[in-house]
């Protein structure tokens, strides 16, 4: 006999419950274990692919890791220190370029000196919350990096966690199938479908997306020779996941810095603006449709909320499981709509007498 709706409903309400609460009190454990889950999740088709090929399961699994073992590591040694470096810098810099961006719009533009207290004042407390945010922001990486401890177990656990759920994943895949409530068994494949096909669809080729417009994005501002241009296209590249504001944002920092660096020379500032407008144009019209493809889109304002609305509930960690969170409610909303708009309620097959 099957179990009544509503208790149903307790049961599986109550269950989202205390999933909520372990993450919220332990989701500085379960960093490694997430990262690791997520680092497997992306690589598995790759595997896979190679499985399928005829390479050992085993060996597959050990070469990929080797190689993002090595991917790592490299990032490590050589880009995340610059890029902390020059943002230190930029927050440092941050209130005499604004002074000096002041100075350049008197001067040039005697018509809003009446405006000038205003303007400076503005510009002075905008450099300063940059520098004090900044500064803020370079002690909390500063801490957490030194934390030996949580570093060697994060950097330790993530890939064992990623390697041995590689391994195994077909196996608990079945495993997760049998233990499904047999009543609701197919509904919740297709949904587990759907929610794989949204997640592989967005997040596997949009992660993919950002770090190859973080890479363009650096490497064009550094040919150029723009100050702090590897943190200016780094950052620019991870945010771009939200279309539209890693270019707005890098951009505008960019110009800005451009502006300032390289006034008198319009070669220089139009090249820096052309790096964003081919980025746009690379983006748009190549790395989306090719590797997100248009069959599964996040509205920008909902990713926004969802990646502000989990951080501010469980800090980095919930950042990271914020978009593939926001792909799942999205399918499972689209899920509910359906069957609203298949009931009675909704009125189907008739108005009501």
């Amino acid at each position: 006999m099957a179990m009544p709706i509503d208790q149903q409903l307790r049961y599986w309400g109550l269950a989202g419950l205390v999933f909520i609460a372990l993450l919220w009190v332990m989701g500085d454990v379960l960093l490694p274990f997430i990262t690791g889950m997520a680092m497997a999740y992306f690589l598995n088709p790759v595997v896979t692919k190679l499985q399928n090929r005829g390479v050992p399961r085993t060996a597959a699994v050990s070469a990929l890791m080797a190689l993002a073992f090595g991917v790592v590591v490299l990032a490590g040694g050589l880009i995340i220190p610059a890029v902390v470096t020059q943002a230190v810098q930029f927050s440092e810099t941050a209130p005499d370029l604004l002074t000096r961006l002041q100075e350049f719009l008197t001067a040039r533009f005697p018509d809003i000196a009446q405006l000038e207290d205003t303007l400076r004042n503005s510009l002075s407390s905008l450099g300063e919350a940059i520098r004090d945010r900044g500064a803020a922001l370079a002690q909390g990486v500063l801490r957490s990096v030194s934390g030996l401890v949580g570093a060697l177990v994060f950097l330790v656990v993530t890939p064992v966690v990623a390697f041995y759920l590689l391994l195994d994943w077909e196996r608990l895949v079945r495993q997760i199938d049998d233990l499904l409530p047999r009543q609701h068994a197919p509904v919740l494949r297709h949904l587990a479908g759907e929610i794989d096909a949204s997640i592989a669809g967005f997040v596997r080729g949009q992660v993919t997306v950002c770090f190859i417009l973080a890479a363009y994005y650096a490497t064009a501002l550094g040919l150029i020779g723009l100050q702090f241009g590897l943190a200016i296209g780094v950052t620019a590249g991870l945010i771009s996941f939200i279309p539209y504001i890693g270019a707005i944002i890098g951009g505008a920092l960019a110009i800005g810095v451009g502006l300032w660096q390289f006034w008198g020379s319009p070669l220089e500032i139009g090249l820096v603006l052309a790096v964003f407008v081919f980025g746009q144009m690379l983006e748009g019209n190549v790395l989306v449709p090719r590797i997100v493809g248009d069959s599964v889109r996040l509205h920008p304002v909902w990713l926004l909320f969802a990646v502000s609305a989990f951080g501010a509930l469980l800090g980095f960690t919930g950042m990271l499981i914020a978009v593939p969170l926001a792909a799942s409610i999205g399918v499972l909303v689209r899920f509910g709509v359906a069957q609203y708009m298949d009931s009675k309620l909704y009125g189907k097959g008739g108005e009501p007498k």
